[in-house]
């Protein structure tokens, strides 16, 4: 018997950047095409040609416009995006979704919550970016004018604000999903739905150890981070790490660093060993992450850590601290460790000076990562929806 699929209208922040959201949606997308699924992405973009379909899938693109402003490096919000409402309704109405999904707070996303209640379509939305965590590292500037009590005040205070907003909106949706447990916890307590995980796969047969190709005679250690070089990433950490291992005589190692962001002037400056590719795609990624030796992620504020994950699929250990996302993918003294700011340079040390404890976590690492599918994961996503879908109406002959 073939099963009824629902017809999934999905609006992502960001699609094309180089981020956790629109990795996941591109993938998200992929994994449509693959099933073959009847799966609609209403998204901002470039395209030449704004609707086009593959199978059953087909997508909506639309431009942002000379009214958008930067977020981050690579993501905008457009203000006046609401000028192709026309062109979406007239495409959803096409469609005909039994499931409209959302991934956050952004012009797309609110237009695509407008549109669901319009349209009388259940909304589900998924938490992506700890927004709360975010907006109280980037007042930073502010909070360093204050005297300490009244700074550590301010920035819950600025956490506990935002968090109370992206909650009146998730609030919207009738289910929600995020990608490790304590957050679905966090979210489940403040908007009264019910959430479930929405976790990351990694491409096993793309980042893999067979991407190597440094010399066999390049002794010296690479320590690698990928992703934004931004303050809310705690990359200032990687500074504090160099300085400590050269006061411990480890001197035989280097940093290899792949994004872009606001602190990359500082990482230069302080990383004088360092090497910064700036954005990497693909296989230029793939061979990156197999070059690097151990993979130190600092973070405190990802919901997941794709970047993890993908370098343990390169048989890179990883070394990441006790807060968010990451801490669920690495497990613990086999494909690397946990460790806070304080015992980070002191847990890299640990596995440096044991060549073979690390030769073990190689291949952890690599073990742990065939595991992580992405079919596995939007498996579990329609199995949700289906918990918040409209019946069929039956139609007697």
């Amino acid at each position: 018997m073939e099963i009824d699929q629902p017809r999934v209208a999905y609006f992502p922040d960001s699609f094309h950047e180089i981020n956790g959201v629109a990795h996941t949606s591109r993938q998200f997308e992929a994994f449509a095409k693959r099933r073959d699924l009847p799966f609609l992405c209403v998204r901002a973009g470039d395209r030449a040609q704004p609707f086009f379909e593959d199978g059953q899938v087909s997508t909506l693109e639309l431009p942002r416009g000379f009214l958008s402003f930067a977020l981050d490096k690579d993501l905008r919000f457009d203000p006046a995006f609401v000028r192709h409402l026309p062109d979406i309704i007239r495409t959803l109405r096409g469609f005909r979704p039994d499931i409209l999904h959302i991934t956050g707070p952004s012009e797309v996303g609110m237009l695509g919550a407008a549109l669901a209640h319009h349209l009388d379509v259940p909304l589900v939305a998924s938490w992506h970016t700890n927004v709360h965590e975010y907006a109280a590292r980037r007042s930073g500037w502010f909070l360093r004018l204050l005297p300490q009590e009244s700074a550590e005040r301010t920035a819950k205070t600025i956490e506990a604000v935002t968090l109370a907003a992206a909650a009146r909106f998730y609030r919207l949706a009738r289910i929600l999903f995020a990608p490790n447990r304590e957050l679905c916890d966090l979210l489940e307590k403040a908007t009264h739905r019910s959430c479930y995980l929405m976790q990351r796969g990694v491409d096993t047969n793309l980042f893999s150890p067979q991407s190597r190709s440094r010399q066999a005679i390049d002794e010296e250690v690479v320590l690698g981070y990928v992703g934004r070089l931004s303050v809310e990433k705690n990359v200032a950490l990687l500074a504090t790490l160099r300085a400590d291992l050269l006061k411990q005589g480890l001197t035989r190692f280097r940093f290899l660093i792949v994004g872009q962001g606001a602190e990359e002037g500082w990482l230069r400056e302080n990383l004088p060993n360092a090497e910064f590719t700036g954005v990497l795609r693909g296989a230029a990624l793939a061979q990156a992450y197999a070059n690097m030796d151990l993979f130190v992620f600092p973070s405190h504020t990802d919901t997941f850590g794709n970047v993890v994950l993908e370098a343990l699929a390169s048989g890179v250990p990883a070394i990441v601290t006790p807060d968010g996302g990451p801490r669920y993918i690495v497990q613990d003294g086999k494909s690397g460790l946990i460790a806070s700011d304080e015992e980070f340079s002191a847990a890299v040390a640990s596995v440096l000076c044991d060549p073979e404890k690390y030769a073990q976590m190689r291949r952890d690492a690599r073990t742990q990562a065939l595991s992580a599918s992405w079919d596995a994961v939007f498996e579990g996503v329609y199995a949700a929806y289906e918990t918040v879908r409209k019946p069929k109406e039956v139609v007697m002959a």
